[in-house]
């Protein structure tokens, strides 16, 4: 049974940091490219950044690049999300997701498995 679980999500202020982590089950972590994906209430699911399997192809939105970093630790199975100068438009679940290819990482339907989210709450 595959399973990723969240954590690390809560309620901070602007510019504030959170560091989102990813844990992974059931699969070989380290075959697999891993992405951060968000969804505000109202608004579509939207690509934040993805990792491949060796950490070479790293990808951001533009949105987040250079306040968010995604690292990822195999040894762990664990994918983490470093979130930096946090700004209220980042308020939104965080989902984390595996796909078999690095390919299309920016699009959802590359990856297999998803998450079930963390919330993350930004105030003004």
């Amino acid at each position: 049974q595959v399973q990723l679980v969240e954590s690390g999500g809560g309620l901070v202020q602007a510019g504030g940091s959170l560091r989102l982590s990813c844990a992974a089950s059931g699969i070989t972590f380290s075959s697999y490219a891993m992405g951060w994906f968000r969804q505000a209430p109202g608004k579509e699911r939207e690509f934040v950044a993805a990792i491949s399997w060796s950490s070479i192809n790293i990808a951001y939105a533009d949105s987040v690049k250079g306040r968010f970093t995604i690292v990822r630790d195999n040894a762990k199975n664990t994918v983490y999300l470093q979130m930096n100068n946090v700004k209220p438009e980042d308020t939104a679940v965080y989902c984390c997701a595996a796909a078999p290819l690095v390919r299309g990482l920016w699009i959802p339907d590359s990856y297999h498995y998803w998450g079930q989210g963390t919330q993350v709450t930004v105030s003004s």
